[in-house]
Order: C-alpha cells, then structure tokens, then sequence
C-alpha cells in the first residue's frame, strides 16, 4: 500500500478543494430545497382533515404548487453532490460537515419565512457550528489511500 499524501501533496489539495466545493453545494441545495418545501406545504395549508377527498385535494395542491417542486429540485441537486462527496471522502467526515446546513436553515427560515428562533436555539446552533468546524480540520479521506496516491508502476501502462 502506498504511504499516504502529507496535507502538503498536491493530490491532498485538491482533494479537500473539490470535498469542499461539494460540501457547500450540498449545505446551499439542501437547505434551499428545505426551505421551498417548507414555505410550499405553509402555502398549502395544515393538514386537518384526513378524509379521502381532503388528502386528494391535499395531495393535488402540493403535486401542482411550483414551490414544492424548486425544494425538490433543490434536494435532488443536493443528493447528487451527496453521492459525488461519498466516492471519495469519508462518511464520517461529510455527514459532520454536511451539518453546515444545520446553521443556515434557521438563518433562511428566519429571514425568508419569518419564524422566531430562540436564544436557546442558536445556542445550539452554535455548538453545531462549532462541531462542524473542528470536522473541518481533519482531512476528507482517511482511507482508500489508493485514490489519493500516484497508480502504481504496473497499472501505468494499461
């Protein structure tokens, strides 16, 4: 097995630069395709009733409401640069950092749908900030050296 890049090779590099471009994609899509869902299903309206023609009309409104479908969007882009980030970084590194999105949806879901977030809430949104900070510093990828090391002699001239 080949020694693994110091955080000076130039393979490390661009390893954590791409990990981190993606990382933003997915907090930035995430967290807008939580949001649109959100303020879509608010426009809708409280599911009150539970009747069979209450729930179709239910059901007719969200599958026709332009909101609903951006979040979906939203979350369909960030599931895709979710699979790119897991080829190659450690699940234990992006599901951490990925929590960035735990501090941007209170900050959307104040400035864009008006809620109230408690002082004891961005407290705890703090933390997170925090937690995802200190992932930050570790590297992306502690295994599959392979894909982070130059090929082998023998597999050059395949």
């Amino acid at each position: 097995m080949a020694p693994t890049p110091s955080p000076l090779h130039p393979t490390h590099h661009r390893l954590r630069t791409k990990t981190v471009v993606l990382l933003v994609l997915m907090v930035l899509f995430g967290s807008a395709g939580d949001v649109l869902l959100s303020k879509g299903m608010k426009q809708i309206g409280a599911v009150n009733d539970w009747s069979p023609a209450a729930l179709a009309r239910v059901g007719f409104a969200t599958f026709t409401s332009a909101t609903v479908w951006l979040g979906i969007l939203g979350l369909m882009l960030f599931f895709i640069c979710y699979l790119l980030v897991l080829s190659w970084a450690d699940y234990s590194f992006v599901l951490p950092a990925s929590a960035a999105s735990y501090v941007l949806v209170p900050v959307l879901g104040f400035t864009t749908l008006g809620e109230f977030v408690s002082p004891l809430r961005w407290a705890g949104i703090a933390l997170i900030a925090l937690g995802v900070a200190l992932v930050g510093l570790t590297p992306p990828s502690t295994t599959g050296v392979h894909s982070l090391a130059a090929p082998p002699a023998a597999e050059e001239g395949k």
